[in-house]
């Protein structure tokens, strides 16, 4: 507001009233005032006296002065409150920098927790692995201990006919002496061939995949599954087998008993009457193992068996009841009455006729002695061999003549040839 030039003159000393004339009164003395009086209206400037000094300043400069004061003043209302309200506000600082925290060591724990489980539940499929991988190595080791066992065993082949040679290669036999089945000749014991036995030893071996290759590209669970199936495929071919031979053994157990039952013989005097082989040893009984599982127990079976058709065999070698010719053979005339040939009157037959090609080999059907060879009336040349336990064999119509009388043959031995 406009203010006048003059200085406003001020009275240091009291002033009275007209009707205070006669008393006297003490009066405190005016405290000096300082106060910025504003020149008149052609004078902006501002004159601040104090005891009797003043100091003019310029709008500028005071309003400068006023805006520091009141800066001042702000700043130290704005710190008071800041003094006053700071430890709640470090207070909820800290306790958000510590939210923080333990939300960060929180997820930290829960990241390496799954890190654990992850690891854990990789052990663990590795341990379970190794296990499984352990147990089908162990299956191939017993696998491959089963198919020796099976490449040592004799085969039965009865399903499978020998096939018989032609008449054409007939001489080229005469010279040899083979070892013609006891019972057929469809049902022989023949070793298994090399080549299958190495290959049904190596099965295992050969289907088995290295692991590592196979569990780096499909995973450790299609390598169990197809070593497993692998290693079923051999098991059920080796099962397979040894039913095979297990019941081709039966068979020929069977057929054997039989034939010396139907020739009216006693097994046990046949036997008793066979030269024992020189034998020797300690006595080691055989027995099975506690643990032994189907296949072990089969095959015990099967080599029981076996030793029992052994003895069988040493038997039946003195029963001529086998075929005197190779191959196929055909009956022109039974055992019993028939038609004489000659005279056409019935006839008491005491033979069996075989048609066979002239120049064949004759074979004697089981072990013994030439009693005869030579020529016997209406049978020509003629060989008789004794086998003893009251049995005895003859081979007539022949063409030439290989043994002499007091011989000893073998079972399958040439004796001559077929005539006509």
């Amino acid at each position: 507001m406009p203010m006048s030039k003059s200085s406003a003159q001020y009275s240091q000393y009291p002033q009275h009233h007209p009707h205070d004339h006669g008393r006297s009164f003490h009066r405190r003395p005016a405290p000096a005032v300082a106060a910025a009086i504003p020149l008149s209206d052609t004078d902006d400037a501002y004159t601040i006296q104090h005891h009797g000094k003043q100091v003019r300043l310029g709008p500028v400069v005071f309003w400068i002065v006023v805006g520091t004061v009141v800066l001042l003043g702000l700043w130290s209302a704005a710190t008071a409150t800041y003094f006053a309200f700071r430890d709640d506000v470090l207070t909820r600082l800290i306790a958000r920098q510590a939210e923080m925290q333990y939300a960060y060591e929180d997820r930290i724990a829960e990241l390496r927790a799954k890190v654990d489980r992850a690891t854990s539940r990789q052990l663990l499929d590795q341990e379970q692995f190794d296990q499984k991988l352990d147990q089908i190595m162990k299956r191939q080791t017993a696998l491959e201990s089963r198919a020796t066992a099976l490449g040592a065993m004799p085969d039965v082949t009865g399903s499978i006919p020998r096939a018989a040679p032609q008449r054409g290669e007939a001489n080229q036999t005469t010279q040899g002496t083979p070892k013609p089945s006891p019972i057929s000749d469809t049902v022989i014991f023949v070793a298994p061939p090399d080549r299958e036995a190495r290959l049904e030893s190596r099965a295992p071996a050969v289907i088995a995949p290295p692991v590592n290759q196979f569990a780096k590209n499909q995973g450790f669970d299609n390598v169990l599954v197809r070593l497993t199936n692998a290693l079923d495929q051999v098991e059920r071919r080796q099962v397979a087998a040894l039913n095979a031979v297990e019941e081709g053994m039966d068979s020929r157990m069977r057929r054997m008993r039989g034939v010396v039952s139907d020739l009216g013989l006693n097994l046990a005097s046949l036997e008793a009457a066979v030269p024992r082989a020189p034998m020797g040893g300690p006595f080691v009984p055989v027995k099975l193992t506690a643990n032994a599982g189907p296949f072990e127990k089969q095959l015990y079976r099967i080599n029981v068996t076996r030793a029992e058709l052994d003895r069988l065999n040493r038997t039946l070698a003195q029963v001529p009841y086998r075929k005197p010719v190779v191959g196929e053979v055909e009956f022109t005339s039974g055992f019993g009455v028939r038609s004489d040939p000659f005279l056409g009157r019935p006839a008491m037959h005491t033979g069996l006729d075989f048609r066979a090609a002239t120049g064949d080999p004759a074979r004697v059907t089981a072990n013994g002695k030439v009693v005869s060879a030579g020529w016997s009336g209406g049978y020509g040349r003629m060989v008789e061999v004794d086998h003893g336990n009251g049995l005895s064999t003859r081979y007539g119509h022949l063409s030439e003549i290989n043994v002499k009388v007091g011989e000893i043959v073998r079972i399958g031995q040439v004796i001559g040839l077929v005539g006509s």
